[in-house]
């Protein structure tokens, strides 16, 4: 959608719609209170730079809502789709790959207590699988850093699918943005 209709979305709409991207209600609320926007640029530095605050419960909650590497979503809807998108370059057919990243899944939930997530938009099954592997090795203050950092990218692909400018429209530079709402680090 471009920019100037979602800007116009009734309040619900545009939460529901950047929840999509990352179910973090208050980071999705902080961005949807922003309207309007100047570009699609001064939105996207906005959402990220909120996302800078998220906290581990933020993380946590955002993760419940993505599935397993090499796994479809547990429902139908937006984010079941961006994710399938997203995971369009494990090739599903390949059973020694399903196979190698479903025991790397079940010994990173083992080791860290959450589902592996990473960003996987752009990236190939072995460069996943090798992702995984060397993700294990972490302790756990870094993973949960790059795990937070991995769903800030995400976060920030799915709202640059989702809000754009009209097409040939020069987008000015973003403009400097609030730092993240205070109180949310969790």
């Amino acid at each position: 959608m471009l920019l100037e209709e979602f800007d116009a979305l009734p309040e619900a709409d545009a939460l529901a719609l950047v929840r999509t991207c990352a179910d973090v209600p208050w980071w999705a609320a902080a961005v949807v209170a922003a309207r309007p926007y100047a570009s699609v640029a001064d939105l996207h530095a906005h959402a990220e730079v909120q996302a800078l605050a998220w906290g581990p419960r933020d993380v946590a909650q955002a993760l419940a809502d993505h599935p397993r590497i090499g796994e479809g979503h547990r429902r139908a809807g937006a984010t079941a789709a961006m994710s399938a998108r997203e995971q369009a370059g494990v090739d599903a057919t390949d059973a020694d790959l399903a196979a190698r990243l479903a025991a790397g899944n079940a010994r990173y939930e083992r080791r860290f207590g959450r589902v592996f997530l990473v960003r996987a938009a752009g990236r190939s099954s072995a460069e996943i699988l090798a992702l995984l592997e060397q993700r294990l090795t972490h302790d756990d203050a870094t993973e949960a850093e790059v795990t937070a950092q991995q769903l800030r990218e995400i976060a920030a692909l799915r709202l640059a699918g989702l809000v754009t400018a009209p097409p040939h429209a020069a987008e000015p530079a973003a403009t400097p943005t609030a730092a993240p709402a205070p109180g949310h680090v969790a």
